[in-house]
């Protein structure tokens, strides 16, 4: 399974990256989420600007099995949503950590970013669960 080291997770398999100048987050699904939903058909995302907080639903994903609430991993505003994936949900399955993302947030806690999970984290996070 594929869990990129430069990422951090989140308990409820969201991955979050800090973009080059530091300014926002980007965030979506792990590879291990988005097996588990199999087949994405729809994708409802966030409005830009809006205030969130860690641990909040912002968005929601559905699948030919089931829908599944998507989590802000920090707090702050959502600055940019990838609308493509309203044209083309499957992105979520066929690149989950590249044009698969979700949505960016300009974080206002920048103590949150630390609480997130290492790669390696998450990887025992997931044995456990299996």
């Amino acid at each position: 399974m594929n869990i990129p080291a430069d990422l951090r997770y989140t308990k409820s398999h969201e991955w979050a990256r800090r973009e080059a100048d530091q300014k926002s987050v980007v965030v979506g699904i792990t590879e291990h989420a988005q097996e588990e939903l199999k087949d994405v058909v729809f994708v409802e995302l966030p409005p830009v600007g809006k205030a969130v907080k860690a641990g909040e639903a912002v968005a929601v994903v559905e699948s030919v099995k089931a829908a599944f609430d998507i989590y802000a991993p920090v707090s702050g505003t959502i600055a940019a949503v990838n609308t493509q994936l309203e044209r083309q949900p499957q992105l979520v399955n066929q690149d989950s950590y590249g044009q698969g993302w979700f949505f960016k947030i300009t974080p206002s806690q920048s103590k949150e970013w630390e609480q997130l999970m290492s790669s390696g984290d998450y990887t025992k996070a997931l044995q456990v669960s299996t």
